[in-house]
């Protein structure tokens, strides 16, 4: 069975092993022959894949009580993977959601790690810089680059950890599996999304 979760820059396709990513052009040409199932976020995209006639939009398919009429298609997914839990997804933007017993009980979105780096960047040239992937949130940072890199970190750290409450937190996205090292617990899976559409479609 081969998954897709189709995002604004990527394709993101599962095979029941592993998850590889294309580019949306690249995709389409290596599996337009093939059965495929997916999910997909960006707008217009939708007209390129129309032809595609051994592919399947599962969107209708995600059902998940509690959610909101425009909460993202791969949010959704992402809260399907499992019944109880804190949902981390750390992309382009930062997604974080409860779920109790099936039952979505809300959420909230923050910048991207991205997003924060051009933020601080647009304010001053001095302020362009990379995140410290291995800050230390215990003391006191002594460059701009940790300055930056802790404000960023201890931030999001402090607001799920608030919202946490002792839940099991799971982790996905791009820069999901550095920024889970910051929490006790935390289970960084990339297939989460996936995991999520295959119980939508009654194969888990």
């Amino acid at each position: 069975m081969l998954l897709a979760d189709i995002g604004n820059s990527y394709f993101h396709i599962y095979d029941g092993k592993d998850v590889v990513h294309l580019s949306h052009e690249e995709a389409i040409k290596r599996y337009a022959k093939e059965r495929l199932y997916y999910i997909c976020v960006k707008p217009g995209l939708a007209e390129k894949m129309k032809d595609m006639t051994l592919w399947e939009n599962i969107a209708p398919r995600l059902v998940l009580h509690g959610a909101y009429d425009t909460m993202g298609i791969d949010r959704k997914a992402l809260c399907l993977s499992h019944p109880n839990g804190i949902f981390v997804d750390a992309g382009s933007a930062i997604t974080v959601d409860m779920v109790e017993e099936g039952h979505y009980k809300g959420g909230f979105i923050l910048p991207g790690i991205k997003s924060y780096l051009d933020a601080y960047r647009s304010i001053s040239p001095v302020l362009d810089t990379q995140i410290n992937k291995r800050v230390n949130l215990e003391q006191w940072p002594l460059t701009t680059k940790d300055g930056i890199s802790y404000g960023i970190i201890a931030s999001i750290k402090a607001l799920i950890d608030q919202h946490r409450q002792n839940k099991r937190l799971y982790v996905t996205g791009g820069d999901g599996f550095w920024l889970s090292s910051f929490f006790e617990e935390a289970v960084f899976d990339e297939t989460l999304v996936f995991k999520g559409m295959r119980r939508a479609l009654g194969a888990e």
